[in-house]
């Protein structure tokens, strides 16, 4: 029996293919041919997944960081109105009382002026009391001052409704009509804020029938 290895090609039997092995064949490309396209398919499903998580963290870190942004304006915004509200309270924190005081010292100021100016007359104790109680009214003035406590005396001034409150009308044609010709109260400003209006009388020009009235008054006199 001779060798395979000494056999002559017209001798070797060639494998036949059945229709059963072709179809089975291509049974199988199909499958590795689907299979490639579903990879090639999750592959690109995978990278849109990524593009869209990655936008949707872009989107969130700007929506944080512009609710940062707004949560320090608003912390920003707080501390100035604090700051600017302490310092309104330190500036005009005391105008109640102030008001209240101010009643008091004009009561003070009036007792003062009803006194005479000469006091020679008068006894030693009376006259020593007097001066104590203007030595009261001047450091009650000073005070006033050191806290931006200031005085409106308005005479002979323009008449100005912000810081005056007009009480009566005055003839008078030697000043321009509108000018304080008297004061019945004064007023006072903290700092630049009005604490309580001047009372007082403004000139008015005489007309001609009050001058003549006036002119025949002095004639029968």
């Amino acid at each position: 029996m001779p060798d395979k290895k000494t056999q002559r090609p017209e001798e070797i039997v060639e494998e036949k293919i059945t229709p059963e092995d072709e179809d089975k064949n291509l049974v199988e490309m199909s499958l590795e041919d689907s299979t490639s396209v579903e990879k090639n398919d999750t592959s690109d499903d995978d990278f849109d997944e990524s593009e869209e998580s990655d936008e949707e963290s872009k989107d969130t870190d700007s929506e944080i960081k512009d609710q940062l942004l707004r949560a320090l304006a608003e912390v920003e915004n707080m501390r100035r109105r604090s700051e600017r509200d302490v310092a309104q309270a330190n500036k005009y924190g005391h105008l109640a009382f102030a008001r209240d005081l101010l009643s008091c010292f004009d009561n003070l100021s009036q007792a003062i002026a009803m006194a005479p100016e000469d006091k020679t007359d008068f006894d030693e104790n009376l006259k020593n009391i007097l001066v104590g109680v203007e030595m009261i009214s001047n450091e009650i003035d000073t005070i006033l001052q050191r806290h931006h406590i200031t005085k409106i005396n308005p005479i002979g001034e323009k008449f100005d409704y912000n810081h005056h409150q007009a009480m009566f009308e005055v003839l008078n044609d030697d000043v321009e009509v509108g000018t304080v010709v008297q004061v019945a109260q004064p007023g006072y400003l903290l700092h630049d804020r009005l604490i309580r209006p001047a009372m007082v009388g403004v000139s008015k020009k005489k007309s001609s029938t009050e001058s003549k009235e006036e002119n025949s008054v002095d004639k029968h006199a």
